[in-house]
């Protein structure tokens, strides 16, 4: 992937938007659904808050929640919260200069973390395959914290890895047919996690982000994915007044609690 070029000055110009696109065809290896799930997720945005939302993108990576926002509802605002400097980089380069977005750095398990934010209140808190490293108990806290920033009426949306444990043949059956498909994209070109954080650590701009974010992760970390009922059960527990599954794949679930 060519994502950036020397300049007449000899330094290098970074193409984000290369980064953002090869950042979607990464994540779409994994989850071919993704785009599916977003287009739900704004759905529920526009009938629950309507089309001019204050958004918090929470653990926002590259911004990708912000970027269909934004190209669906041009009066919308969001705010990106993230941990990851590399990532991080990718989103502030993509959005320089749009008054409509601003990015947040602060570690989501800082019980202080919300002192961070520009905002005391969003319309809508969003997130999709990113809080499935935390385990339940720090998750429940992080809801808690989540019902505090969502004004009364306002939603908070999760699409994650959400397993129904008690389902283990089923569960199986899919994961071997969506591994199978993964191993043939694969075969074809397709890069991984571990292919794209390795040319990611070969840029010159992001190489230092890069390890970075190495240095505070490590490879990869998993939490313990509890199901879908568990994430409405603690929604409602943590404040919200109404929580359910409004979209679902056989790995995934996206969470809507209304407060």
């Amino acid at each position: 992937m060519t994502a950036h070029s020397e300049t007449a000055a000899g330094t290098h110009a970074t193409d984000w938007r290369a980064w953002q696109d090869s950042w979607d065809r990464q994540q779409e290896w994994y989850m071919p659904d993704r785009e599916e799930r977003f287009r739900v997720m704004l759905d529920m945005v526009e009938a629950c808050v309507g089309r001019a939302p204050r958004v918090l993108d929470l653990a926002c990576g590259t911004g990708s929640i912000t970027a269909r926002l934004l190209a669906r509802f041009p009066d919308a605002t969001s705010v990106g919260v993230d941990l990851d400097p590399a990532l991080l980089a990718i989103a502030r380069g993509t959005f320089e200069g749009d008054a409509r977005v601003a990015f947040v750095t602060a570690d989501l398990k800082d019980p202080q973390w919300t002192r961070t934010l520009p905002h005391d209140s969003y319309d809508a808190v969003l997130t999709a395959t990113a809080l499935h490293w935390l385990h339940s108990a720090p998750l429940g806290t992080l809801y808690g914290q989540l019902a505090g920033l969502v004004r009364d009426g306002g939603v908070f949306m999760n699409a994650d890895h959400m397993i129904d444990q008690t389902t283990p043949r089923i569960n199986a059956a899919e994961r071997a047919l969506r591994h199978a498909r993964m191993d043939s994209a694969k075969t074809g070109g397709a890069v991984d996690w571990a292919a794209w954080w390795a040319l990611a650590a070969q840029d010159p701009v992001l190489a230092g982000p890069t390890a970075e974010r190495f240095a505070i992760y490590g490879e990869h970390a998993d939490g313990d994915t509890p199901s879908a009922t568990w994430h409405a059960e603690a929604l409602r527990g943590a404040g919200f007044g109404e929580a359910r599954v409004v979209w679902g794949s056989p790995s995934d679930a996206m969470v809507l609690a209304l407060k």
